[in-house]
């Protein structure tokens, strides 16, 4: 058989390191918020969980921590887009008390055998205690 390999998305236990790459196993990092368990408590943990979700393939969990009012229908995420790494850059409120924040970040990848980067200034806001992703402006690639 030839072609095209097929992609699936990695699977995690929760003794596996996270892939936001906090130092903590995915049990206790990220999946909590992925299972509606615990919301994250403040921008760069909802930054972190949504990153974790673009490495697992978890279109609804990105799409719930979507603003309203900036949420697309849906994302068409690609498993041969392989996250690899997360670089927190710099943040500005975004903590427990805030009602909005920015976390910037470069997130690397493989895609097609080629490595990118996406480094993105990422705009939160939080309402009744639940942090939203809004928007993002782009840096440089």
């Amino acid at each position: 058989m030839t072609g095209t390999p097929a992609f699936a998305w990695p699977q995690l236990a929760e003794t596996d390191r996270c892939p936001c790459l906090s130092g903590l196993p995915y049990g206790e990092c990220c999946a909590p918020a992925h299972s509606g368990a615990q919301p994250s408590l403040t921008a760069e943990r909802l930054m972190r969980s949504r990153y974790s979700a673009f490495v697992l393939g978890d279109e609804p969990y990105l799409l719930a921590t979507w603003h309203s009012s900036t949420r697309p229908v849906s994302l068409g995420l690609d498993p041969a887009q392989r996250f690899y790494r997360l670089d927190i850059l710099s943040k500005t409120g975004g903590g427990m008390l805030d009602r909005s924040g920015t976390v910037e970040f470069v997130a690397r990848f493989r895609l097609d055998g080629r490595a990118g980067r996406l480094h993105e200034t990422s705009r939160f806001v939080s309402e009744r205690g639940c942090w939203f992703y809004v928007d993002g402006i782009l840096g440089d690639s």
